[in-house]
């Protein structure tokens, strides 16, 4: 069985999950190393890719407590319905960091498993 696999576009896959800043800063990341120099080119990994989908999770997450506390403290610029909307964002990243959590470590495990 010959199995071709097609490179994953991590920028398209975070557009379509409706993280369009995730997939801007890829692009330019990846647009950044390859007009890098020869000698120093750092290709795109998964680890850069997910270190940087983590962090704009951790963003999110940040944006959305301060937008609360500044609901609490009724401040007139922060509106309750921009402050749900930060919430729903940061709790549906944060679920998505977790599920592909799990999904890399039910594959760690299932290649340990594996005999040889």
């Amino acid at each position: 069985m010959d199995l071709k696999l097609k490179p994953f576009d991590f920028a398209q896959a975070a557009t379509k999950a409706g993280m369009a800043d995730v997939a801007r800063r890829v692009e330019a990341n990846t647009r950044l190393a390859s007009a890098g120099s020869a000698a120093a080119v750092e290709k795109p990994s998964f680890q850069n890719a997910f270190a940087g989908a983590l962090s704009s999770i951790s963003q999110a997450q940040a944006t959305a407590s301060t937008m609360q506390r500044e609901v609490q403290f009724d401040n007139p610029t922060v509106s309750l319905e921009e402050t749900m909307i930060a919430m729903q964002k940061s709790q549906l990243g944060f679920q998505s960091a977790v599920q592909v959590r799990n999904k890399l470590v039910q594959a760690y495990t299932d290649i340990m498993n594996m005999q040889v």
